[in-house]
């Protein structure tokens, strides 16, 4: 990226900033933001919501196996940090053995919503992208 796009992105991001809170720095939020990018940039978390968006109220078996891959100890560890978040409610049914079902939050939905943006940049400019994984790939061979 040359200098000019970059000090472009970095204003665009301080815009978008001042549009949320204008005129004030606050730390806290500051803090806030880069706590949840470092959350749901965690490939699982990103797709447990995807498969509860799409699935509506899953029992933690079921989700593991629609997710693939992840294992239960960092189901567990997702879904825990999901609920302390707002993203996940829980549900345990007193039955024997016992019941436990996960479903996004108003919260989790709405995050879900916010990541589509990704989505559709990434479709968008899928082309590009891998023009450019190829060409890097070329440049790294010689």
């Amino acid at each position: 990226m040359s200098p000019a796009n970059k000090k472009r992105g970095a204003l665009s991001v301080k815009r978008a900033r001042q549009r949320v809170s204008p005129g004030q720095d606050d730390p806290e939020l500051e803090a806030l933001v880069r706590e949840i990018i470092g959350r749901v940039a965690d490939k699982w978390t990103m797709l447990v919501l995807e498969a509860l968006a799409e699935h509506g109220r899953l029992r933690f078996t079921r989700l593991g196996k629609l997710i693939g891959g992840v294992s239960q100890k960092m189901l567990t560890k997702t879904l825990r940090q999901m609920e302390a978040d707002g993203l996940v409610s829980r549900t345990v049914f007193p039955v024997v053995p016992p019941r436990v079902e996960y479903e996004l939050t108003k919260l989790g939905n709405s995050l879900g919503e916010s990541f589509c943006g990704v989505w559709i940049w990434a479709e968008k400019h899928r082309e590009a992208i891998m023009q450019a994984r190829k060409s890097f790939q070329e440049r790294a061979a010689r």
